[in-house]
């Protein structure tokens, strides 16, 4: 089991939750965060500290934003896990379920 960063978070990345992780497990999309669930150690540190409450355990995904389970998982399979996303830096794409959230309006 692992955490999972849901709809709230897109195009609003707070990154609290990535100063608080203490294996650096959090990657940045242009449009999200994502948990990578090889790298997440369950401690749950990120979760109180969203200010989106964006951030659920696995099982706990409300209904509505369970396509972004497999969505974090998903984003990770061509990726892999690199070790820590301070070292990676940002990833260039978000998964298919991301990118097709709807744009704010400006």
């Amino acid at each position: 089991m692992t955490y999972v960063i849901a709809q709230p978070c897109v195009d609003i990345k707070d990154k609290a939750c990535v100063d608080e992780c203490p294996v650096d497990c959090i990657y940045e999309g242009p449009r999200k965060l994502y948990i990578n669930p090889d790298e997440c150690v369950d401690c749950g540190a990120c979760e109180p500290v969203c200010p989106m409450e964006a951030i659920f355990f696995e099982d706990d995904v409300p209904q509505e934003w369970s396509d972004f389970r497999t969505a974090d998982t998903e984003f990770f399979a061509e990726l892999g896990s690199p070790g820590g996303a301070g070292d990676l830096g940002p990833v260039e794409r978000d998964h298919p379920v991301v990118a097709g959230q709807p744009v704010p309006a400006a």
